[in-house]
């Protein structure tokens, strides 16, 4: 008997990010700078939380959305941090972001909606709108700074347009969205009935002056869908903590994908998110922006191309000097240098490569040192 299945499920594959990194810790001695996860460990507060609770016998079904007092802890920090105004009402702890995306596309997409992704993107996007059934329309960026072009997204909007994922911090850029760039997608979106899906998660490391988010444009309250995780700022990337909000109309309609999805987040976390979000997280940004100096200052003066990043813990190289194919070009710096990078290609951005920043002062200079090596080989 011949058995099939979803055909979405069928066709998509496995990460490319994914495949890399173990591909890099299958390869003796190298120095990977692949991973997105902060080096450091959960700060000892917030993990005393999660065990005090569990002492407490928190192991019960909490409600689907999280406890009151865990959603008027993040509504309470929105407001305080971000000048948002999100009831407890208008929010749904998730289990990571990754939840948070899924539940969004899932609840807003009819098959054959078109979803536009600025590029380079983390390539989960793409996979996730094609397994709710809906179509990716990318925007390139790497020819205006990594901003996003007024001209670029009318010319990509259709009938069929859905909504649009906006990311800043960028990952795999670490570049941020200029005011001038939200200001030009709000006059072009405002009146149309698109959603604006805002990916926050990387707005607690941001290493320049002036940082705005979209969300901040309320005036399209009703169609903006925000996306936050706990993962990146405060070192719990294990945890799988995350939360969505939204207008209550939207959100009532994402809660239902959420219950029939995780039914809840774990119980006796929720007392560590409200702890995470009373940690100052300033010494974590200062660590990673002097990461970032060492190594932007140390590629550019060996010739490497790439932009500074102003958040987040990654940068974008151009190779398209040397190679465009970003794959073959990082399995041959794997095998000569013993350095370990993320192609450009996973990312929607071919001529690339994506470093990460995330790893300590000696494993950058040693992997810096073999790049050096590398490219006077080139």
């Amino acid at each position: 008997m011949e058995m099939t299945i979803n055909s979405a499920a069928q066709s998509e594959q496995l990460s490319g990010i994914r495949e890399f990194t173990y591909l890099v810790r299958a390869t003796p001695g190298a120095i990977g700078f692949t991973i997105g996860e902060p080096d450091l460990d959960t700060p000892d507060e917030i993990k005393e939380a999660a065990k005090s609770a569990l002492d407490a016998n928190d192991t019960h079904y909490p409600p689907g959305n999280g406890y009151p007092s865990t959603l008027e802890a993040i509504s309470a920090f929105e407001e305080r941090e971000h000048g948002l105004h999100y009831s407890p009402d208008e929010i749904i702890l998730t289990d990571g972001a990754t939840e948070a995306l899924f539940v969004s596309f899932a609840t807003i997409l009819n098959p054959g909606d078109e979803v536009i992704i600025p590029t380079p993107a983390f390539g989960l996007y793409e996979s996730i709108v094609r397994l709710c059934r809906g179509v990716p329309v990318t925007i390139p960026t790497q020819e205006n700074r990594f901003q996003i072009s007024p001209e670029a997204l009318q010319a990509a909007i259709t009938p069929k347009t859905k909504a649009i994922i906006l990311t800043s911090p960028n990952n795999p850029t670490g570049c941020i969205y200029t005011k001038q760039t939200l200001d030009a997608i709000y006059a072009i979106l405002k009146d149309r009935p698109i959603f604006v899906i805002c990916d926050d998660v990387y707005r607690s490391l941001v290493y320049s002056g002036e940082y705005h988010s979209f969300s901040e444009y309320q005036g399209m309250r009703d169609r903006l869908i925000v996306v936050q995780s706990f993962s990146k700022p405060y070192a719990m990337t294990g945890w799988r903590l995350g939360y969505v909000m939204a207008d209550a109309p939207v959100r009532e309609r994402l809660q239902v994908f959420h219950q029939y999805c995780v039914t809840s987040a774990p119980s006796f976390l929720q007392a560590a998110c409200v702890k995470a979000l009373d940690t100052d997280v300033a010494p974590v940004r200062e660590l990673f922006k002097r990461r970032r100096d060492y190594m932007y200052g140390r590629l550019t003066a060996m010739g490497w191309q790439c932009q500074e990043p102003e958040g987040a813990f990654y940068i974008f190289v151009d190779i398209s000097k040397y190679s465009t194919d970003s794959k073959a070009f990082a399995r041959k710096m794997l095998a000569e240098a013993g350095v370990g990078v993320i192609p450009g290609v996973f990312f929607g951005t071919e001529g690339y490569v994506r470093l990460s920043y995330c790893y300590s002062d000696a494993e950058l200079k040693e992997g810096l040192d073999r790049m050096e090596k590398f490219i006077q080989t080139l």
